[in-house]
């Protein structure tokens, strides 16, 4: 049997009591001002005091970072296998994400953006794991903790760099 909710005679709707004792518990809920939209001059104005990390900085970043590591690795175990398994481990971050920033930037209409941006996601996956499956035929002497440390830094590398951008003045 399903319950009819009824309206009282007056039209008034009756507060729940859960809803009282929230409003309770946060006297200060009333208090805050209406929020307001912005016009679009003032978007505007607050993109343009953003600045953004571009896509081509951001590689440039990993990049880096990935040479790095390899030089690092080559340094410090001697090993010339350990430097090219940790810049192997950088360029399975860096050509994966290239060919999905390329896949993804291309001018689309909004639906097809949204499904592109999943379809070379996965194609950006599945490069990257057939890249690790294929890295003990392809270099000699692999160093898995130097490929995966090589990998790990390249592609934590982003946050690094979003941390170290131009700040705005706005």
């Amino acid at each position: 049997m399903t319950r009819l909710k009824t309206v009282p005679p007056d039209g008034a709707l009756a507060v729940p009591p859960v809803a009282k004792a929230v409003s309770q518990a946060w006297p200060d809920a009333d208090d805050e001002p209406p929020v307001v939209a912005w016009t679009a001059q003032q978007a505007q104005q607050w993109r343009h005091g953003k600045s953004a990390l571009s896509v081509r900085r951001l590689f440039v970043w990993q990049a880096v970072a990935g040479m790095v590591v390899a030089v690092l690795a080559w340094l410090v175990t001697a090993n010339s296998a350990a430097g090219w398994s940790a810049a192997y481990g950088a360029l399975c971050v860096l050509l994966p994400a290239a060919l999905f920033a390329r896949g993804v930037l291309r001018p689309a209409p909004l639906g097809v953006a949204v499904m592109g941006f999943f379809v070379w996601e996965g194609v950006k996956l599945a490069l990257t794991f057939a890249m690790l499956a294929a890295a003990p035929k392809l270099l000699v002497g692999l160093v898995w903790p130097a490929l995966l440390v090589g990998l790990v830094v390249t592609m934590k590398t982003s946050w690094v760099a979003l941390m170290c951008r131009p700040k705005s003045d706005i």
